[in-house]
C-alpha cells in the first residue's frame, strides 16, 4: 500500500511563523550581517522564505549532512558531511538553519565542527523540534514548532527524496513498511 500523507501544519501558519521568526531574527541582529547556513537538502525552503523575512543584509551558503540513508524514516545516527560549505565563516554571525531536530545527534556534531571555524556567534533556527526523540540536548534558539513523534514530509522535508514539494508539512502513513 502506497504512503498516504495528512497535513500535520499547513502552509498559512508556516508562512505565519515564518514571517514572525524573520522579525524577531531581524531584531536579534539589528545593525549585522547575518549568515544562514542551511543544512542541506531539507532546509532550503525554509532557508528561502527565512531569508525574506530578514530585514537585513544576509548571505547563505549551504552544508550537507546525512544521517538518513534512502527508504528509511530512522537516523542511523552516524552522520556525513556530504557537502562543506565554500566560505570560511570566522568572525561572522552564523545562524544555522536546520528543517527539524529530533535526537540531536547531528545538530551537536554540526555545532562542534562549526566552533571549531571561530564564528563571532553560533546559533540555530530549526523549524520543527521532536523533543519525544531527543538523545543530546540542543540549544534551538528559534523554533518553527515543536511536533510529536510522527515522521513529517513537506516543506522540504523528503522520504526516499519524495514530498519535499509540498506547501504543507504532513505526516506520512506507511512509510518505512515496503
Amino acid at each position: 500500500m502506497a504512503p498516504t500523507v495528512t497535513t500535520l501544519i499547513n502552509a498559512e501558519s508556516i508562512a505565519s511563523r515564518v514571517h514572525d521568526l524573520g522579525a524577531q531574527i531581524t531584531r536579534d541582529y539589528r545593525g549585522k550581517e547575518v549568515n544562514l547556513v542551511a543544512v542541506l537538502n531539507g532546509s532550503y525552503v525554509f532557508v528561502a522564505d527565512l531569508a525574506r523575512a530578514i530585514d537585513l543584509p544576509v548571505t547563505i551558503d549551504f552544508l550537507g549532512l546525512s544521517s538518513y540513508g534512502g527508504r528509511t524514516t530512522e537516523t542511523s545516527g552516524i552522520v556525513q558531511i556530504t557537502k562543506d560549505l565554500s566560505r570560511p565563516v570566522e568572525d561572522q554571525e552564523v545562524l544555522i538553519v536546520e528543517d527539524i531536530v529530533d535526537t540531536g545527534l547531528t545538530m551537536a556534531y554540526l555545532f562542534d565542527n562549526l566552533r571549531t571555524r571561530r564564528p563571532r556567534s553560533l546559533r540555530l533556527a530549526a523549524l520543527l523540534h521532536k523533543p519525544a526523540r531527543q538523545r543530546v540536548a540542543v540549544a534551538i534558539d528559534y523554533l518553527g514548532f515543536t511536533i510529536e513523534d510522527k515522521f513529517v514530509v513537506g516543506y522540504g522535508l523528503d522520504y526516499d527524496d519524495r514530498y519535499r514539494n509540498l506547501p504543507f508539512i504532513g505526516v506520512l502513513d506507511g512509510a518505512g513498511s515496503e
